[in-house]
C-alpha cells in the first residue's frame, strides 16, 4: 500500500493512543465497524478523506495535521502558489492538494483533488458538514445518494455531505476540482 497512507494510519494510530480511546470508540465517532476502523489503522486499506475529516473535527485536530503530519502555523493569511500546495496521492486514481494546510484553525479545507480514469465503480463516501465542487479540467460524474450528476469544466455543486457521494472521471481523461469540505 501506498507509503503516505501509512503514515496517515500511523499518525491516526498515535492520536488514538493519545487519546486514549479504543479503536471501537474510534469507530464509533465514524459511524463504521470496528474492524473496519482496524482496516484503516493497520495501513493496508486506504482512508477516506472524510473519515479524516470526521475525526479532526470531533477531536480539534487540524485535518492537514493527519493528512501531512505538519500543524498549521499561519493565522492572518496562508499563501499557495500554482502547483505548491501540499500534495497526497491516496491511490493511484486520487491526489489531494492541500491550498491552506498552514493556516491554523481553518473553519474549511479547500483542495485541488485530480481523479484519474478507470473502470471501478464509485467509491462512496460521506461525512459531516458540507462541500463546495467545482470542476477545473475535464468532466466527472457525481454520484449523490443514488442520482448520477455530470459536471463539466466550470460547473459546480454545493451539497450536504453526510449524503452518501462519490466522483468518477469520464471520457478517460484526468478531472482537476476544487473541493472545498466545511
Amino acid at each position: 500500500m501506498n507509503e503516505q497512507i501509512k503514515q496517515i494510519a500511523n499518525r491516526l494510530t498515535g492520536l488514538r493512543e493519545a487519546l486514549e480511546l479504543s479503536e471501537n470508540e474510534m469507530a464509533s465517532v465514524c459511524g463504521i465497524s470496528g474492524d473496519e476502523y482496524a482496516a484503516y489503522e493497520s495501513g493496508n486499506k486506504d482512508i477516506p478523506v472524510s473519515l479524516l475529516h470526521c475525526i479532526s473535527h470531533k477531536y480539534g485536530v487540524e485535518l492537514t495535521a493527519l493528512l501531512f503530519g505538519e500543524e498549521a502555523h499561519m493565522n492572518a493569511y496562508y499563501l499557495t502558489r500554482k502547483g505548491q500546495g501540499m500534495a497526497m496521492e491516496r491511490t493511484r486514481a486520487y491526489k489531494y492538494q492541500s491550498l491552506a494546510a498552514g493556516f491554523k484553525n481553518r473553519k474549511a479545507d479547500p483542495f485541488i483533488v485530480s481523479v484519474e480514469p478507470n473502470d471501478n465503480p464509485v467509491h462512496q463516501n460521506s461525512h459531516s458538514g458540507q462541500e463546495f465542487n467545482m470542476v477545473l479540467e475535464g468532466r466527472m460524474m457525481l454520484s449523490m445518494n443514488g442520482k448520477e450528476l455530470i459536471l463539466e469544466e466550470g460547473d459546480s455543486i454545493y451539497f450536504d455531505s453526510s449524503l452518501s457521494h462519490g466522483m468518477k472521471a469520464l471520457d478517460g481523461k484526468t478531472v482537476k476540482f476544487l473541493a472545498v469540505i466545511v
